[in-house]
């Protein structure tokens, strides 16, 4: 235990974000960080509990209580506090393959499970990370290390997102051979084209990637397994195939007007966003929302980065349409500590849109019933209604019903769908010939990765639907375990 009265002694102190008319000015990174030292005394904040929640990845109640990793979170405190940052860097890297993704991207169920936070502030878990995997590329600890030995198996992966590129590194460093697909023109998948430069900027990505090069593991771009390349001709040059292509069938909405110029999927957007940005700077060629009036359908993740990306962009008026009622500001009596808090949450796109437009854009149990068109079809305004939640008689299920007489008239030019994702895409399910399941997730067998055809394997959102990134790379190293094991007939993964 790094400091028994620690977290008595010690304000748990995070990175302060900058001011929002400094930071929207440039799709960067937008905090500054605590110094080492300041860091170290957070990590004195930690308890060293006997039963470390933050660390137990446990489904408590439907939700993921603690780190679905099972990071060893109190031992790389504790050699922080000591100033053994190389220890605490490989104590790290043997549960999270990418920490400088997940000290950024992550929602950080460990601090939610934190001891601490169930009756104050949790300890700083994140920012522990982040300057663990951060000082390690500072000091060079962050390197290279090929396999000494080769196994001559090889395996191809097929999707660069978060779970392929786990895979891909675990298998690397057994020995064997690997090559990575990906459609896009870069590595990363949803990394890359679906989380924007505010949350993790793309030259992170990169130098991961570089490393993952150097050790051996091949990254080939711009080929649509499934279209560019048969699946039977990726079967004959590879011994296991990993399908980690993700959750890629956006939840649309399926109304009268839907047709009209200037209605897009988030991801579309985001993508376009960033892919401009790389490219030339955000010069050219990019769905822009520039003096528009925006709707953004959805309340997630992906609908708060629309609304950050639109305040960027320059948008005349942001609203964000939330079809469930908001969350309480606090626990209820029914969402005990170590359960994932359901509380409502203001993230940094929410944030900035109510400093620069007046208001929180969030309006709750609504949704569009109509999008209204001029008459060259494009997009001028949408019909959008209330809506009340009432139980299912069959069921019990709780259903969003229309409110008869709540109908109102909004103008809008540019709609953003972020409404989640059905599940995997039926062409590359299909060239592959594996069954599906009812949510058209590639079907396994409970708790396993191989899929129904011999040889394949799948992970990420193509396996268990939309979820984190921290789950698709758990996803990522439990599959490539069992590759390994199909191939070795064991594994020391």
């Amino acid at each position: 235990m790094a400091d028994p009265a620690g977290f008595l002694k010690f304000e748990r102190q995070d990175a302060k974000a900058y001011p929002v008319k400094e930071r929207i000015k440039s799709f960067n990174e937008f905090h500054e960080h605590l110094t080492r030292a300041e860091q170290k005394q957070q990590c004195a904040r930690c308890m060293d509990c006997g039963v470390p929640f933050c660390q137990s990845g446990m489904v408590i109640g439907r939700m993921v209580s603690g780190c679905p990793l099972n990071n060893l979170i109190p031992e790389w405190n504790d050699l922080i506090y000591k100033d053994a940052w190389e220890m605490a860097y490989k104590r790290l890297r043997m549960t999270n393959s990418f920490p400088e993704f997940t000290s950024r991207v992550c929602p950080a169920l460990c601090e939610k499970a934190c001891t601490c936070g169930a009756e104050g502030d949790p300890v700083t878990v994140r920012g522990n990370e982040f300057s663990i995997v951060e000082n390690a590329y500072e000091k060079g600890y962050a390197k290279a290390e090929p396999p000494r030995v080769r196994t001559g198996k090889k395996i191809a992966v097929v999707g660069s997102g978060p779970s392929g590129l786990a895979a891909a590194d675990m298998l690397n460093h057994r020995g064997h051979s690997v090559t990575v697909f990906e459609r896009h023109d870069r590595i990363g998948g949803l990394l890359m084209y679906g989380i924007p430069n505010m949350k993790l900027e793309k030259h992170i990505i990169d130098r991961r990637v570089d490393i993952m090069r150097a050790e051996g593991v091949e990254f080939i771009t711009g080929v649509d397994v499934g279209r560019d390349i048969d699946a039977k001709a990726l079967l004959d040059e590879y011994d296991r195939v990993i399908l980690a292509c993700g959750a890629s069938n956006p939840r649309d909405i399926k109304v009268k007007g839907r047709d009209a110029k200037g209605i897009y999927f988030a991801v579309e957007f985001l993508r376009s966003t960033t892919k401009a940005l790389l490219d030339n700077g955000l010069k050219k060629s990019f769905i822009s929302a520039k003096d528009k009036n925006v709707i953004v359908i959805g309340g997630g993740d992906t609908g708060n980065d629309c609304v950050g990306t639109c305040v960027r962009h320059g948008a005349r008026s942001l609203t964000q349409l939330e079809m469930m009622p908001k969350l309480p500001d606090e626990r209820a009596e029914d969402n005990p500590w170590p359960q994932y808090p359901m509380v409502c949450k203001t993230d940094y796109g929410q944030e900035e849109a109510a400093e620069i437009y007046g208001a929180d854009p969030r309006i709750y149990q609504t949704t569009v019933k109509e999008f209204l068109k001029d008459k060259k079809g494009n997009l001028k305004g949408a019909v959008i209604v209330s809506l009340s939640p009432e139980k299912n008689a069959a069921t019990g299920q709780a259903m969003m019903r229309e409110v008869e007489g709540t109908e109102k008239t909004v103008k809008a030019e540019l709609v953003l769908i972020a409404a989640g994702f059905l599940g995997a895409e039926e062409y590359i399910t299909k060239a592959f010939g594996v069954d599906v399941n009812e949510r058209t997730n590639v079907k396994t067998a409970q708790d396993k990765f191989a899929a129904s055809r011999e040889r394949i394997f799948t992970a990420g959102d193509m396996h268990i639907g939309q979820s984190l990134v921290v789950r698709a790379i758990r996803e990522g190293r439990d599959c490539a375990r069992e590759v390994d094991r199909s191939l070795m007939g064991y594994s020391n993964l």
